[in-house]
């Protein structure tokens, strides 16, 4: 068997304590390969914490999509919206959008979405093999709700995913109105119209998956070191990777995989290479509902999306474009609330009583590329130096397969085929 590591008895070297740096990690060291995992901030302390925890295979279409550059050019100065673009003249970004826009054109959305449906296929069955090595998913599998308050919006959601399933997954026969509708789950209110349910649809919570998968990542021999960032590399004659610089001193390494969100941008490039990754901003909340939401649940009209995770409703949504920051904007949080109360009913009167009800309002940037697909690969012209980032709202459903992914192809020295689509040239 060849390999894309450096002989010898370093450890790889994953940079990033996320689900994917962790799935990674995990798969390395279930193979007997050394593994040490590197996080400047804390082990699930970025996008892998606060998001939505969604296991999904009906929601595998890239963000851009036709018609989304109309919407986003509406939503311009307006914080309210679910697609937010803040104007700020950073010509990265226009390069960005102007990357965006092509690749929101139909036939290359259609691409995508198989691309990712394609990768996405043995997800719940690695999720099972998880479980059965002990590591505590937290996955149930209540089904995904897909609420509207438009009949029509309903139906052409449900025909763009019956079209692109194409088998994968199994779709219901047509939406539920009415009584019927606002009847799939106790906690949906009789504004919605129309509702359809794609059934075994799964939830995670995420901060909990991925502790799980560092503490089995250390049971397997592997070290985890956090509040640690890279600063640099140090490379050979031929551009073999050998260490990583921090400021506590140089880490040794048989290979490096960066799969660091939105900090991989910065990470490439001191490997010698651009990444054009954008944060994608994304809020979320927990609040408890009674009712409270027995399935996942996808608030069509206005991109809400709420989970059942630990006896509490995570609500969470928006799409805010405002640079790489971490700056909590409340009127993103109050836009959510607001949204889901056509869906949830009205569990809040006026927006001052959303700081006693709500916990731990959160923003995260999720690490986008302008095609909406991650970036799985070797990076040129390194052969022992691989990336595994851009997963955007999709990291936790996508972590474990690009982790198995990511282990065959450093072990076989081969890119398996199911990752052609996610290559480092085609950026």
């Amino acid at each position: 068997m060849s390999t894309a590591l450096r002989r010898g008895h370093d450890p790889v070297l994953v940079i990033g304590g996320g689900v994917v740096g962790l799935s990674v990690a995990y798969y390395l060291a279930a193979k007997g390969v050394p593994v040490e995992v590197v996080e400047r901030r804390s082990v699930a302390s970025g996008a892998s914490w606060g998001n939505a925890g969604w296991v999904c295979a009906s929601h595998s279409a890239p963000v851009p999509a036709p018609g989304v550059i109309r919407y986003a050019v509406g939503s311009l100065g307006r914080p309210d919206s679910p697609l937010y673009l803040r104007p700020a003249p950073d010509p990265s970004l226009l390069r960005w959008l102007w990357r965006f826009w092509r690749s929101s054109k139909a036939s290359a959305f259609r691409a995508g979405y198989t691309a990712v449906a394609d990768l996405n296929q043995p997800t719940f069955d690695l999720f099972a093999g998880l479980a059965e090595a002990g590591v505590d998913t937290t996955l149930t599998r209540p089904g995904l709700v897909h609420a509207f308050l438009s009949a029509d919006q309903a139906r052409h959601h449900l025909d763009v995913q019956r079209a692109m399933a194409d088998g994968r997954y199994d779709v219901p026969d047509g939406v539920l109105t009415g009584s019927e509708a606002a009847g799939l789950d106790p906690a949906l209110s009789s504004a919605v119209q129309a509702a359809y349910l794609v059934e075994g649809e799964g939830v995670v919570d995420p901060g909990r998956l991925v502790t799980a998968l560092a503490d089995a990542v250390t049971r397997l021999g592997g070290r985890i070191t956090e509040k640690v960032e890279v600063t640099g590399f140090r490379r050979t004659a031929d551009g073999t990777v050998v260490g990583a610089v921090t400021e506590y001193g140089e880490i040794p390494c048989a290979g490096v995989v960066v799969a660091a969100g939105i900090w991989s941008r910065e990470l490439a490039r001191l490997l010698g290479h651009r990444l054009p990754l954008q944060a994608g901003k994304g809020y979320s909340f927990s609040v408890e509902l009674d009712p409270a939401p027995r399935h996942a649940m996808y608030f069509g009209d206005k991109r809400i999306v709420a989970s059942p995770i630990g006896g509490i409703t995570r609500i969470a949504g928006t799409m805010e474009l405002s640079g790489n920051n971490n700056d909590l904007d409340w009127r993103r949080i109050v836009a959510i609330a607001r949204g889901s109360r056509h869906y949830l009913g009205p569990w809040f009167h006026h927006p001052d009583e959303l700081v006693g009800l709500i916990r731990d309002p959160w923003v995260g940037g999720r690490p986008f590329l302008p095609d909406g697909l991650p970036v799985i690969d070797r990076l040129p012209g390194i052969g022992n130096a691989f990336v595994a980032t851009g997963h955007g709202m999709l990291g936790v459903t996508l972590g474990p397969a690009t982790g198995t992914a990511v282990t065959d192809y450093i072990l076989t020295g081969a890119r398996p085929d199911v990752l052609a689509p996610f290559g480092f040239g085609r950026l």
